[in-house]
Order: C-alpha cells, then structure tokens, then sequence
C-alpha cells in the first residue's frame, strides 16, 4: 500500500510541475525574413540591412553593462577579422538607454565591425531581444539561420562552425 501511495505522489507532483524548456529551445524567428532596419553607427554612417543581402550577417545585441557582451564583442572580431573577405558582415547593435554610455563603451573599443545605435529599441523588439548578449545570424537569403542566446565557454566556437557553414552554402 505504501508503495502505490508514494507512485501516485511523485505522479502528482511530476504533473503540478511544468515540464523544463530544452536548452536550446527554437526561436520563434528561425526560418523567417531578417527584418530590414536602418540605424546609425557610433562612427556617424547609417547602416540598412538590406543593403547586405549576398553577405553573411552577424548580428550582436549587446549593452554596455552587459557582463558577457565584452568578451563575445572580442570574440566576434575575431571571427570578423577572420571571415570577413568570405562574406561575413557582423554588426553590434546597442540597446542601451543612455546613448551616452553606449558612445563611450563602443568608443572605448577598437573592433573591426560597425556598432549601431538602436536607442529606441524597435531592431531589438523586432528581433525579439531576451537577453543579452543575443547573437542573429543571417544567411545571404535574408533569412535568420541561428540565435544564439548569452555567451558561454564554447560559444565561439558554435559560432564559428555555423559562420563556416552559412558561408560554404
């Protein structure tokens, strides 16, 4: 008997608790159209989207009290450094409140890759920006191929083989 009670006990618990989302959960743009978008860079040049199409694009949402956005900023140029007369374009898009801090982190940083200003946040909203750092990458189609949510010990190397793949296709 008090084995059939302990069954329908962990039976009812298992089922008043919600089952876990996997990791790497689907994105909800996975497959879909990159929206197009115009922003200024920190450097002044306005940068449209669609402009790149035929390219590569990597897309890093990132703030400037973001823990984890200054090594993936470093990481990515990196892989820009590397990849970018394959086809890789990559933008770091700021989704700062004050544009001031934002100018003076970006600023503060030599990286081989435009950041953007998106001080209304429509880009991050239209892209659905959870978290930071989150990372979009974009086939030469257009269309949003990988999201990539935080910065982890082996993330450069995820992004990399993904980079590698979109631009052998």
């Amino acid at each position: 008997m008090r084995r059939d009670a302990l069954k329908i006990l962990l039976l009812a618990a298992a089922l008043l608790v919600p089952p876990a989302w996997p990791a790497a959960a689907r994105h909800p743009l996975l497959g879909q159209p990159a929206a197009d978008f115009a922003l200024r860079s920190v450097a002044g040049t306005n940068v449209r989207l669609s402009e790149y199409r035929g390219d590569v694009v990597l897309l890093s949402f990132w703030g400037s009290r973001c823990g984890q956005c200054l090594p993936q900023l470093a990481a990515l140029d990196r892989l820009q450094a590397t990849y970018g007369s394959a086809g890789l374009v990559t933008f770091g898009v700021n989704v700062d409140d004050d544009q001031a801090a934002a100018r003076s982190f970006a600023n503060g940083r030599h990286l081989g890759f435009s950041l953007l200003l998106d001080p209304e946040k429509s880009v991050a909203r239209s892209y659905r920006v959870d978290a930071l750092p989150l990372v979009v990458l974009v086939d030469r189609a257009g269309v949003i191929r990988e999201v990539f949510r935080e910065f982890r010990s082996g993330a450069e190397e995820e992004y990399l083989n993904r980079v590698k793949a979109l631009l052998d296709e």
